[in-house]
C-alpha cells in the first residue's frame, strides 16, 4: 500500500472538518426549531400519598397515567400543561406521562431525542416516556376539514392510545396540549367508568348536536338518527380534548377500527366537516359517562375561525382548555392576550429569543394554593 501524499492528506482533513461542520450545522438547526424553556420547580408528595414501586417502573399501580401529543408547534403548550399538572398534584410524582410524538422523517419537524431532552429538561424527575406515531397510519383516512390545523396526523394519535401503550397500564387520561389545570388531576382520574362505558367525559347536552354533521348525513336512511339508536343515552356533543379512556375495554371493542370505519365513510359521503372529533361522536355519543363540566372548560380559544376572546362559564373549574383557533401564547406573543390567557401565562416556561435567559418559575409570583371558584 503506498503513502499518501501531504496534499492527500491535507484534503482528507479538509473532508473531514466539512462533515463535521455540517453536522454541527444540522444539530443547532434542530435545536433551533424548538424553543427554549426554563426549569419548573419541583413538587413532591404529599401525606397519603401511595409507596412508589420502583420495579414495576409504568406497571405500578399507584401511577396516575396522563397521555398527550407532542410537537415543535404546541410544546410550549404542552410545558405549561404539564406544569399546571404537577403543581396542583396531591401526588406529583405519581403522575406518569405518555407523549405520543409524530415519527421522524414521518411528519416530525424534530426527533424523538430532541423532544426527550426538552422535557427533561425543564423536568428532570418526571417520570414519561415518548411513543412513535407514525403519519401513514392515518393518511389515508384524513379528510379536509375548516381548519389545516385540525388535518394533522398527529390529532389522530389519540385513535391508537390502546395500542402504543404498554399493555398493563388499564387506562389513561387524555388531554390536549391546550389546557391548563387548577385542580388535583387524581379527582379525574378515579372517575369510575361503569361497566358498559369505555370513555367518560364532560358532556355538553345543550349544544345542537346536529350541526356537527352534514345535511347528508341527516337525510341519509342508513345513517342520522338510526346511528344512534339503542343506545344507553340520548346522543351529546362532548370534547375529545379531556377524555378517560379505559384501555382494555378500547381493544376488546376493537374501537380504533370502529372510528376508522366512519372516516372512511367520510371519504365516500362527506358526512362531517371537523376534523377528529365527529368520528369520536359516531362511536360514542350516547355512551360516555359523564364527568363535571369543571372539568373540560373548554371553547377559550373561540371558534375555528377567528379565535375570539370568550369568557368562562358559570360554575367551578378546575381544568381550564383554549380549543379552538386563538392559542394563549399566539395571542400573547402578537401583544393581543384575552383576560384569561394572562391565567395561562403564569404558568409558561418559555424563554423569549429576546430575553436571553429567564427567571425561574420559583421567583415569579405566588400563585394562590387554593385556586378561585371562577364564574362563567
Amino acid at each position: 500500500m503506498g503513502t499518501s501524499s501531504p496534499a492527500m492528506r491535507a484534503g482528507a482533513v479538509a473532508v473531514a472538518l466539512l462533515v463535521a461542520g455540517l453536522v454541527v450545522c444540522a444539530e443547532a438547526a434542530v435545536a433551533a426549531a424548538l424553543p427554549r424553556f426554563a426549569e419548573a420547580p419541583e413538587y413532591r408528595n404529599g401525606e397519603g400519598c401511595p409507596a412508589a414501586a420502583a420495579a414495576a417502573g409504568v406497571c405500578d399501580p399507584g401511577l396516575v397515567h396522563i397521555a398527550m401529543t407532542l410537537d415543535a408547534h404546541y410544546l410550549r403548550g404542552s410545558m405549561a400543561a404539564v406544569y399546571s399538572l404537577l403543581k396542583h398534584a396531591s401526588c406529583p410524582e405519581s403522575l406518569f406521562f405518555h407523549f405520543l410524538a409524530a415519527a421522524e422523517g414521518g411528519g416530525g419537524s424534530v426527533g424523538e431525542g430532541e423532544l426527550r431532552r426538552a422535557v427533561a429538561a425543564s423536568f428532570p424527575s418526571l417520570r414519561f416516556e415518548i411513543y412513535s406515531f407514525r403519519a401513514e397510519a392515518v393518511a389515508g383516512l384524513i379528510s379536509a376539514s375548516v381548519r389545516a390545523a385540525l388535518e394533522s396526523p398527529l390529532n389522530y394519535a389519540r385513535n391508537h392510545l390502546a395500542d402504543l401503550l404498554p399493555r398493563c397500564v388499564p387506562r389513561a387520561i387524555y388531554l390536549d396540549s391546550d389546557v391548563l389545570a387548577v385542580d388535583d388531576v387524581r379527582r379525574l382520574w378515579e372517575t369510575r367508568l361503569p361497566a358498559a362505558a369505555v370513555v367518560a367525559a364532560p358532556e355538553y347536552c345543550h349544544a345542537n348536536f346536529s350541526r356537527y354533521f352534514t345535511p347528508a348525513f341527516w337525510s341519509d336512511p342508513e345513517l342520522g338518527p338510526r346511528v344512534f339508536a339503542g343506545r344507553r343515552r340520548p346522543p351529546c356533543y362532548f370534547n375529545t380534548g379531556v377524555m378517560v379512556i379505559d384501555l382494555r375495554r378500547w381493544r376488546a371493542g376493537n374501537y380504533r377500527q370502529r372510528i376508522e370505519r366512519w372516516m372512511e365513510i367520510q371519504k365516500e359521503k362527506r358526512i362531517y366537516e371537523l376534523g377528529s372529533l365527529p368520528p369520536f361522536l359516531l362511536v360514542f355519543a350516547g355512551e360516555v359517562e359523564a364527568v363535571d363540566h369543571r372539568w373540560n372548560q373548554h371553547g377559550l380559544g373561540g371558534d375555528n375561525v377567528h379565535g375570539s376572546c370568550r369568557p368562562l362559564h358559570d360554575g367551578p373549574v378546575s381544568l381550564m382548555h383554549w380549543s379552538g383557533k386563538g392559542k394563549p401564547w399566539d395571542r400573547l406573543d402578537a401583544g393581543k392576550p384575552c383576560p384569561l390567557d394572562h391565567t395561562w401565562k403564569s404558568y409558561d416556561l418559555y424563554i423569549s429569543g429576546d430575553d436571553g435567559a429567564a427567571a425561574s418559575p420559583a421567583s415569579w409570583p405566588a400563585l394562590s394554593s387554593t385556586w378561585p371558584v371562577f364564574s362563567w
